[in-house]
């Protein structure tokens, strides 16, 4: 049985099973986000071998799959071709308000973000990401130069994510008033807001902090490439 001590401990499992769920491609226990939507997989608290095959199966060997959180290595012959410390920082008293100048993008304004996302590199962006939550905008001169919006759904919770600003619109605050008014949305349904960022992005960590998010764990974003098939015992006839 998958036991998680609170949702936040495995979120894109707790995501995917819960207000998430349908957007969940499943095999097994196995659970993972059409790759459109997002890159991730998620996996149960403590995966067996079984949860590591249906890996295989959907991903396909060769292929390499985003692990976010994986607490336990993978199995013997799977590559970690990536893998970076981060932390998870929640609410703490943040000051969420509304924004004026913010506006709330959708499908059509997606190869803009993708632009954007692009040039900053706030994390994985995919042509249908902008479904799983609201994203706002601030434009000037009807370009598109500050982000934020909404990830991952754990029970309870919502992910801030794509946090970002176009590098000659920095300085100005925008990045901050964002995760305000996308911290104001949130609340206003009930949840409380969470975000990732990597542990070296100190700047990052203290704007958070100053917003009024604190430190709830360190993690780790992994991805890792699923073995190619053992050839060795083929027979030749």
């Amino acid at each position: 049985m998958n036991t998680v001590s609170h949702p936040l401990d495995n979120p894109a499992y707790s995501s995917l099973s819960g207000p998430h769920a349908h957007f969940a491609e499943r095999r097994g226990r196995l659970l993972r986000y059409p790759p459109e939507v997002s890159p991730w997989l998620a996996l149960p608290d403590q995966p067996d071998d079984e949860d590591w095959a249906d890996i295989a199966a959907i991903t396909g060997p060769g292929n390499t799959v985003a692990l976010p959180g994986l607490r336990v290595p993978p199995p013997a012959g799977w590559e970690i071709t990536f893998s970076i410390a981060g932390v998870q920082m929640i609410d703490d008293g943040v000051v969420a308000a509304p924004d004026e100048e913010a506006v709330r993008l959708g499908a059509d304004d997606v190869p803009e973000i993708l632009d954007l996302v692009a040039r900053t590199q706030p994390g994985p962006f995919m042509p249908r990401t902008i479904e799983m939550g609201t994203y706002l905008g601030i434009r000037r001169e009807g370009a598109l130069v500050a982000l934020a919006g909404e990830r991952m759904r754990p029970v309870g919770h919502t992910e801030i994510s794509a946090v970002c600003t176009d590098p000659a619109h920095r300085g100005q605050g925008l990045a901050a008033r964002l995760v305000r008014a996308v911290a104001h949305g949130i609340r206003e349904r009930g949840d409380v807001p969470f975000l990732h960022t990597a542990a070296q992005n100190t700047n990052a960590i203290r704007l958070y902090e100053s917003l009024g998010f604190r430190l709830r764990k360190t993690t780790t974003f992994l991805d890792a490439r699923v073995p190619l098939p053992d050839t060795s015992r083929v027979s030749t006839g």
